[in-house]
């Protein structure tokens, strides 16, 4: 089966400077992908120049078998849905409309809009948790509430394939974990998803697959069970982390956490100030 996103050998520079240098994965159908990595490993040149926001200077992206570069704007816009990390539109638009913004490559001229136009909206921001911010300017709103409706509108515009830059960095921890339940329902629901996150935790709870990237490259792709593991978070945050297996599920906690619920009494603390003063000093 073809995957509805697969990169080849992508490579980017600006100027002499390599940001991506090769990189190859793929997504199948109804995947919901996290792409981790450290800050300046390249996540978001990869979805810019994935989203053709960027000439890339070597290598493919196809999404649903067709090749980005030979797809107009419009055509891009009925394939896949683009959730940035911040957005400051410069008109004080109203939330919903934003949201119906999502619309607009289904839409049949300027004056299109269809009461199945405005249902589709509104079931997102319901789905959301978002209908009593309808009629609120959408600059008003707070950072998170204006990721939220990002996502809304990413919802509304019903693609096959979501690219979500960072998309609950924004958001509290309540609202990040109704985000990625929610990205789970999308996804189970056939449409793919590639998210990119600073979470390891998220990704690892949330995700069918994990792309982990560093140094311009991918390092690791896989499952989570696979991939987020003790010698890949010691690569990624030089022995920062440590990870532990909660009920079968696998968390992510800093090194020095860890070691301190391991010890037993004051003695035992002590010990682990001498180990990490050993490891990072």
């Amino acid at each position: 089966m073809t995957p509805m996103l697969d990169v080849r050998d992508l490579r980017f520079n600006y100027g002499t400077i390599p940001v991506l240098n090769g990189v190859s994965f793929d997504v199948e159908e109804g995947e919901l992908c996290g792409l981790f990595g450290p800050n300046g490993c390249g996540k978001t040149t990869l979805f810019k120049c994935c989203l053709n926001f960027l000439k890339s200077h070597g290598g493919s992206v196809l999404m649903d078998g067709k090749d980005v570069r030979s797809l107009r704007v419009e055509e891009m816009a009925k394939v896949v849905a683009y959730v940035p990390q911040e957005h400051k539109p410069p008109f004080p638009y109203l939330s919903r409309e934003v949201v119906l913004m999502g619309r607009t490559p289904r839409l049949n001229g300027f004056f299109g809009i269809s009461r199945e136009d405005k249902m589709k909206a509104a079931d997102a921001m319901d789905l959301l948790g978002l209908t009593e911010l309808a009629d609120f300017p959408y600059n008003q709103l707070s950072g998170g509430q204006r990721q939220m409706i990002l996502m809304a509108r990413a919802i509304a515009q019903e693609t096959p394939l979501m690219f979500l830059d960072e998309p609950t960095s924004a958001l509290d921890f309540s609202n990040q974990v109704r985000i990625w339940r929610i990205m789970r329902l999308v996804a189970e629901s056939g449409v793919t998803i590639l998210a990119c996150s600073h979470d390891p935790n998220h990704v690892s709870w949330f995700c069918d697959k994990v792309v982990v990237m560093k140094d311009n490259r991918i390092l690791k792709e896989g499952s989570s069970q696979n991939v987020i593991t003790e010698d890949t978070m010691d690569e990624i945050y030089q022995d920062m982390c440590s990870v532990r297996n909660v009920g079968g599920i696998k968390m992510v906690l800093p090194r020095d956490v860890a070691l301190r619920n391991e010890c037993e009494g004051f003695a035992g603390w002590e010990s682990v100030h001498e180990r990490i003063g050993r490891q990072h000093v």
